[in-house]
């Protein structure tokens, strides 16, 4: 008579976290973005809760070191970067591919000049806590930690949709296309 639960409880104790259960929807425009802790690839503890608490804006940028579309706006990226850490925002470059090492990531990283942290997102576990699945994209969030804007950093036409976005978030104003289609190479390895 007693088994069903023990079983039941073993089973339970065999599968792997998460296995039956639903997945969690990422955060939609406006909501909080969840915590995540990670470590860059210089070694240094990025916190996503301290860094929106001391910043006005955090960008989560997702980035490859071989999509040639995360390539061709690397300069543009740099640029923003360099401008708006001035005005108080903050980048963070995301490895999450599988096939791209963290030392990859790092000569990435310097290679196109990026001073702001660069993570390997292992197992890809932030991009799938934000629903990320292109690079590049972009995600902005606010001091709050509200998820503000999400999509592609420029248009095929250059059109600066992420400069934007950081203008209204530095403003205070809600950002006048909260959501674009990122376009780029797709995320994925494990």
């Amino acid at each position: 008579m007693h088994r069903r639960p023990i079983r039941a409880l073993a089973l339970a104790l065999l599968l792997p976290a998460g296995v039956g259960a639903d997945p969690v929807p990422p955060p939609a425009i406006g909501s909080v973005v969840p915590d995540f802790q990670a470590t860059s690839v210089e070694g240094d503890a990025v916190s996503l809760r301290e860094a929106t608490a001391q910043h006005k804006a955090v960008v989560l940028l997702f980035l490859s070191t071989v999509c040639p579309y995360a390539n061709r706006f690397a300069g543009h990226i740099h640029e923003l970067a360099d401008t708006y850490r001035d005005r108080g925002a903050l980048f963070l470059g995301l490895y999450s591919n599988g096939w791209e090492s963290r030392d990859e990531a790092a000569a990435h990283a310097r290679e196109h000049g990026f001073d702001f942290p660069a993570i390997k997102d292992e197992h890809h576990a932030i991009a799938d806590l934000v629903g990320a699945t292109t690079t590049p994209e972009a995600f902005v969030l606010d001091s709050t930690g509200r998820l503000r804007y999400r999509g592609r950093v420029m248009s095929k036409q250059e059109s600066p949709e992420l400069q934007r976005a950081l203008e209204d978030v530095l403003a205070g104003k809600p950002v006048r296309t909260p959501v674009t289609k990122a376009f780029g190479c797709a995320i994925g390895g494990s």
